[in-house]
């Protein structure tokens, strides 16, 4: 199901860190301290991840229209769109560089190939540094120790902090919250974290129950994605219980891939009018997707209903 075109838990009940980090005067997307890093963030940031689903042109009309909207966070990886989308973001944010939160994101496992990656992704994106750049899409344990082993990439990624080419670094995945449980312990210098959060994540393998608690205690700046589920939860929920389930988890900001300006502009106004959930609405949200929840849901979770699962699965 495509995300629509035009505007139609172990958290229940715990307050994000104070309500006056989600206040906004009259018309302004709220902001939140993301995390350790100090930054104020808006709740909602435009993502690159989608900009293949659009012309170039268009891309960069979303983009404009998301600063002109207040928006200050914009979520990139190099992979993304084969590089096109970094792109996107260089004809459009060196403009407005001093304004705005620049992120990516390198899927390399050694130091080697992600100083490459980083190098190329300066260059797209027309600037000397991100302000966040991330280790990306870890899936598996093996990856955990590759990142971390002799020539990994934490070396390239602590030497561009180092060097000013990032200024906070963190990591992402979506596969499996067991993998980032481990990526938590391996290593104590992370400023962020980006995980899947959404209405029926508490249901299956969630991140929610098994990560988020743990982001919190680190005080990582948290980030959100995947709160539609790649809108398959659409067909059950509108947007604006979406995208306010997310926000009413102790997190800082969620990645939302807007691919028009419709979308963007839906998103704005849920994230200028967004209260928090009540415990007892959070629990009734949970309860509407236990229906739904799974493997075929979220289709890029470890799938632990398969036959060979036991084989397969990390545990816990």
């Amino acid at each position: 199901m495509q995300r629509r075109s035009f505007f139609g838990g172990v958290f229940a009940g715990l307050a994000f860190g104070s309500s006056k980090a989600a206040t906004a005067k009259a018309g302004e997307i709220p902001t939140r301290i993301f995390g350790k890093t100090g930054e104020k963030l808006t709740v909602i940031g435009q993502a690159g991840g989608r900009f293949p689903l659009c012309t170039f042109e268009e891309a960069k009309a979303i983009v404009l229209r998301a600063v002109d909207l207040g928006i200050n966070y914009f979520d990139n990886a190099h992979s993304y769109w084969n590089g096109r989308s970094e792109e996107v973001y260089g004809e459009v944010l060196p403009a407005f560089r001093k304004k705005v939160f620049i992120t990516t994101k390198s899927a390399k496992r050694s130091r080697k190939e992600a100083e490459a990656e980083l190098h190329l992704s300066l260059k797209r994106l027309k600037t000397d540094y991100v302000d966040l750049w991330q280790i990306h899409a870890v899936n598996e344990l093996k990856e955990v120790d590759e990142i971390f082993g002799a020539g990994g990439a934490i070396e390239a990624f602590e030497s561009a902090r180092k060097a000013g080419k990032c200024r906070f670094l963190g990591f992402t995945g979506h596969h499996d919250p067991h993998v980032h449980r481990a990526m938590l312990e391996r290593y104590a210098n992370y400023d962020t974290i980006l995980m899947p959060l959404h209405i029926a994540d508490p249901a299956y393998l969630s991140f929610e129950k098994l990560v988020l608690p743990k982001a919190v205690e680190r005080g990582l700046g948290i980030q959100a994605m995947k709160t539609t589920a790649n809108a398959k939860l659409l067909q059950s929920f509108n947007v604006k219980e979406c995208l306010s389930y997310a926000l009413s988890l102790p997190i800082h900001c969620a990645a939302i891939g807007c691919t028009t300006i419709g979308q963007l502009e839906d998103d704005v106004r849920v994230a200028r009018g967004f209260k928090p959930f009540s415990a007892t609405e959070m629990a009734a949200l949970r309860e509407r997707a236990l229906r739904i929840k799974g493997p075929g849901l979220e289709d890029w979770k470890r799938n632990v209903e398969r036959a060979d699962a036991g084989r397969l699965y990390l545990g816990g």
